[in-house]
């Protein structure tokens, strides 16, 4: 498989971390709206009620410091580094206007996803705090 044909697979929605998470929250009783572009980033979920947006993002293509999934390629090193810090500074732009507009952000990691569909105990703890946090921000009814 070339690179070209390997990229072309990469999704930008629906991909299996963001599914995971959503189905955790809908069983938590949240209700939400999907990469909802109305907002700035198109957050991947949504949750009106609360005023939170979650951003479900892989630890590559947005460089997740510290994360052994986040290495920049040493092909074409230049290009992915570039690429990959636009990625960065785009979101911290979109992170801003939200909160600006009264909107949390909440940003939830590709390798956290990953630790929590290994093991339930894991799972549990992140999604209690994930929750707890939803509840206690400032803009929640």
């Amino acid at each position: 498989m070339t690179r070209s044909e390997n990229m072309s697979r990469v999704k930008s929605k629906n991909t299996k971390p963001e599914v995971y998470l959503r189905k955790l929250l809908w069983h938590r009783g949240f209700r939400y709206r999907l990469n909802y572009k109305g907002l700035p980033g198109s957050p991947d979920i949504y949750i009106p009620k609360y005023k939170v947006a979650i951003f479900v993002n892989g630890c590559f293509w947005h460089m997740h410091e510290n994360c052994k999934y986040a290495s920049i390629p040493k092909n074409n090193h230049d290009f992915w580094k570039s690429k990959l810090e636009g990625n960065v500074q785009r979101d911290k732009q979109n992170y801003i206007k939200l909160e600006s507009m009264g909107i949390n952000v909440i940003v939830v990691w590709g390798c956290e996803i990953k630790q929590m569909m290994k093991d339930k105990v894991i799972e549990k703890e992140k999604t209690d705090y994930l929750v707890n946090h939803i509840f206690s921000t400032p803009n929640s009814k």
